[in-house]
C-alpha cells in the first residue's frame, strides 16, 4: 500500500512539472489556470473544472475531468470530439457555437454577445474572426459569427480568451478584464505586435500569449512595455 501511494503521489507530481499552471485571486477564492497544450486549457475553483478547448495533442493524465467545458471553433485544434468525450464528466455542460454544437451532441449553443451562467462561472460569447487574412483572396480563415471567444467570469474575475482572431473592434472595446488570453500565429490569427496593439487598447491586468507556435514572444513583451499590463509567459508546447 505504501509503495501503491508513493507512486502516485509520484505520477501526481510528474503531471504537476508538465501543466505549467498560474493562480489568481478572486472574490471568491483562488483561481487556477493549468496549461495544457496549444489553445487546450483547463480552470480551477470552487471545487468546479472548466476544459477549455480540450484537443488530443493536450496531454491530460492525472487531470481531473470537467464540469464544464467550453469550444470556441470548428478546426481541429479546438474541436476535437474524441478528447471533449475523454475529460467529460457524465454531468458536464458543454458551450460551443452553433457551427460546433451541430456536430457535437449534447452542447448548448452560445452566440456571439450571448451570456449564460453555469453554477459560479459566468460564460458569455464575444466575437472572434479575421479582419484581412485567409486561404484566399476574398475568404477569411475565420468568419465573424462562426466562432467565440469568450469572457468567463468567477468571483469577479474577468478571463478574457480570444479565440483565433485579429486584432477587432470587440477586443478592443473590452472593459474591466483581469486576464487576456491572446492568440496569435500566421497566417491565420495575427503576429505578436498586432497582439500587443490591440491588447494596449484595452488593458488587461495579466495578459499571456497563448496559440502562439513559434511567434516572437518577446515582440508582444516589447509591444506592451510601459502600457501597465502585466505580460506573463507560459510554455504551451511542452
Amino acid at each position: 500500500m505504501r509503495m501503491l501511494l508513493l507512486t502516485l503521489a509520484a505520477a501526481a507530481a510528474l503531471t504537476a512539472q508538465t501543466h505549467p499552471t498560474a493562480d489568481f485571486k478572486t472574490s471568491a477564492g483562488p483561481l487556477r489556470l493549468t496549461v495544457i497544450k496549444h489553445a487546450s486549457f483547463m480552470l480551477e475553483a470552487g471545487g468546479q473544472v472548466v476544459h477549455v478547448d480540450p484537443t488530443s495533442p493536450g496531454n491530460y493524465t492525472g487531470l481531473p475531468q470537467a464540469d464544464l467545458i467550453l469550444v470556441t471553433d470548428i478546426h481541429g485544434d479546438h474541436n476535437d470530439p474524441k478528447a471533449l468525450a475523454a475529460v467529460r464528466k457524465s454531468s458536464a455542460k458543454v458551450i460551443a457555437p452553433k457551427a460546433v454544437a451541430e456536430k457535437l451532441e449534447g452542447t448548448q449553443v452560445l452566440a456571439n454577445g450571448e451570456t449564460t451562467k453555469v453554477g459560479a462561472w459566468t460564460i458569455e460569447a464575444v466575437p472572434m474572426y479575421n479582419l484581412q487574412r485567409g486561404p484566399a483572396e476574398g475568404k477569411l480563415f475565420h468568419d465573424k459569427g462562426r466562432g467565440n471567444g469568450y469572457i468567463v467570469t468567477y468571483g469577479g474575475f474577468r478571463l478574457y480568451i480570444s479565440g483565433d482572431t485579429e486584432g477587432i473592434p470587440e477586443m478592443r472595446a473590452l472593459k474591466n478584464i483581469d486576464l487576456a488570453l491572446v492568440c496569435m500565429n500566421l497566417p491565420y490569427t495575427m503576429t505578436p505586435e498586432e497582439a500587443a496593439d490591440a491588447v494596449k487598447a484595452f488593458k488587461p491586468k495579466v495578459a499571456i500569449p497563448y496559440h502562439y507556435r513559434e511567434s516572437d514572444l518577446s515582440l508582444f513583451e516589447k509591444g506592451l512595455a510601459g502600457s501597465g499590463v502585466q505580460v506573463k509567459l507560459l510554455d504551451w508546447y511542452k
